[in-house]
């Protein structure tokens, strides 16, 4: 069962008292699921030059810990996964190849700017127990069990992830808000260019009073690339990541900002200088700690963190114009 971390859980209920504010307000759009009170997409960060980018959301304290034992491959989508449980009995869901390392940064960083994100954790190396019957997994996974560069995503029974919902860029409560935009800003900093809606995913959480339905972007692997069509797109690479970053932002047109790639044709000046508030106070200490973190060599945490702040700083431009 799919499901926000406790670390994130945690970080949603102490921040209750400023939710109000942050929560949008069903639409035309939205996605009817009954009437909870609160739908929510985003959290204030507080201090975004304090967030744990070695850790991420879970923290210290709930990153994995061997024993690990295999209980199932996981056959979704394409990319090579298992379900597993650790020591301590927490379920987690592997990921291998070239969106591990991505999809652990990139979490890390959204969640600094206040949006959800599930617990992540990249571990260089490990060893599975009772590993049987692999298919797409069995070039990741030695016949001892050891396996290399892998994502471990958390799985918890709460909140609960509400399997066969969803929502897209196109629909859903909070469209233009700031926390929205702030959002669609993020996905092309990091060229996330994958936004197919079975990666909108929605989780009920009841633990409250309230009932609340929490949105999150659940599958940042393919990022950190280059986006384009079906023939010139990457993950994870990058050269072709700062290639794309001298034109990242193009200019304005009558207050609407002209992007280098991607369809977000509504995002404005307030929108980039709401985001701001967060992400520009983001470091690069922090950028290479979580790259490191997420498996890059130091020479490619060096390029990225170049290349993100040299996105940012482009955003800059247009907040003081």
């Amino acid at each position: 069962m799919r499901a926000i971390s406790a670390g994130l859980l945690l970080s949603v209920l102490v921040t209750v008292s400023a939710l109000s504010a942050h929560q949008g307000a069903a639409g035309p759009g939205a996605v009817r699921l009954g009437e909870p009170v609160e739908r929510i997409l985003w959290v204030d960060p507080d201090d975004p030059s304090r967030f744990d980018f070695q850790y991420g959301v879970g923290g210290s304290e709930l990153q994995p810990q061997p024993p690990f034992r295999f209980l199932s491959e996981d056959l979704s989508r394409s990319t090579p996964k298992a379900n597993i449980v650790d020591g301590r009995g927490f379920n987690w869901n592997i990921k291998w190849g070239i969106e591990a390392g991505p999809s652990a940064f990139c979490t890390r960083l959204i969640r600094a700017c206040g949006y959800l994100a599930e617990a992540e954790y990249f571990l260089d190396e490990g060893r599975l127990e009772g590993v049987r019957n692999l298919t797409r997994a069995r070039r990741h996974v030695s016949e001892d069990g050891s396996f290399e560069d892998a994502r471990f995503q958390l799985r918890a029974e709460s909140p609960k992830y509400l399997d066969g919902h969803h929502w897209t860029l196109k629909k859903n409560p909070f469209l233009g808000t700031p926390e929205f935009q702030g959002l669609k800003i993020l996905i092309l900093l990091l060229s996330n260019w994958d936004t197919r809606e079975s990666n909108f995913g929605i989780f009920l959480d009841s633990s409250g009073n309230r009932q609340r339905y929490l949105y999150v972007h659940t599958d940042w692997g393919a990022a950190l690339g280059h986006w384009g069509n079906a023939f010139t797109r990457t993950k994870g690479e990058c050269r072709d990541f700062a290639e794309q970053t001298t034109g990242f932002v193009k200019g304005l047109d009558h207050g609407v900002v002209k992007w280098g790639f991607g369809d977000m044709h509504d995002i404005r000046v307030a929108d980039v200088r709401w985001i701001l508030q967060y992400l520009g106070e983001i470091t690069d200490a922090q950028l290479r700690l979580g790259l490191a973190s997420s498996g890059k060599s130091p020479q490619e945490a060096d390029c990225y963190t170049r290349a993100l702040r040299q996105r940012i700083v482009q955003l800059r431009e247009v907040a003081d114009r």
